[in-house]
This record gives structure tokens, sequence and C-alpha cells, in this order.
């Protein structure tokens, strides 16, 4: 009985989990897709730490900034998930996640010592 209800059970999904791999091996995850928008101004602390990273945004290279605003919708559009910013910038959606990636562990960086 129990294996029973299990199967009727909704399955539970891992973000990092992999729904696509391609033939380069690199993998497209759940959380790839889906918007991400936790740099939103409302999930903010603080008006102050919304504008500090409006100002790190701004330093970052033109490519970078390009892709954070677009996927975390920062220039007042909605965010965008990776595989429609590889369409509008005419790139692949790996190479988004990339710079995504590069990015944000380079803004987290720069705001983690004002914490």
């Amino acid at each position: 009985m129990h294996l029973r209800r299990e199967r009727k059970a909704p399955l539970t999904l891992s973000m990092q989990e992999p729904i696509q791999t391609s033939k380069d091996g690199s993998h497209l995850t759940v959380l790839d897709v889906v918007p991400d928008d936790f740099l939103l101004d409302e999930d903010c602390e603080c008006r102050e730490e919304s504008s500090r990273l409006r100002t790190l945004v701004q330093q970052l290279t033109g490519r970078e900034r390009q892709v954070i605003l677009l996927r975390y919708g920062l220039s007042g559009q909605p965010p965008l998930t990776q595989q429609q910013v590889a369409q509008l910038l005419g790139i692949s959606r790996s190479y988004v996640s990339r710079i995504e990636k590069a990015a944000v562990q380079e803004l987290r960086a720069q705001l983690e010592p004002t914490r």
C-alpha cells in the first residue's frame, strides 16, 4: 500500500535537477528556465541596498550588465528566463548561464563586505 501511495504522490523536483543535457555535457536545470527575481527592489532589505546594487550593476562589463538587467528585470521589464535572454542577445543559453553566474558572484562579493 505504501508504494502505491508514493507512486501517486506528486514528485518533488530539485531546482538543480538537470532537465536537459547538451552535446557538450552542460546541463539545463529547472533553476535556469524559471525567472529569478531575488534581486528585485521589493526583496531588498532597504533602499540603500537597492541603490548600492544598482551602482554595482552599472560597474559590470557591458554583456554582464545586459544579462543581469534582463534576467532580473532591473530596468523596468519583467524578469526573463535564460533562454529568453539568449534569444534576445543571439547567444546560447549556456553562455547566458556562465555570464550570469560570474556576474552574480561578482555582485555578491562586492555586497558581502558591507553586511
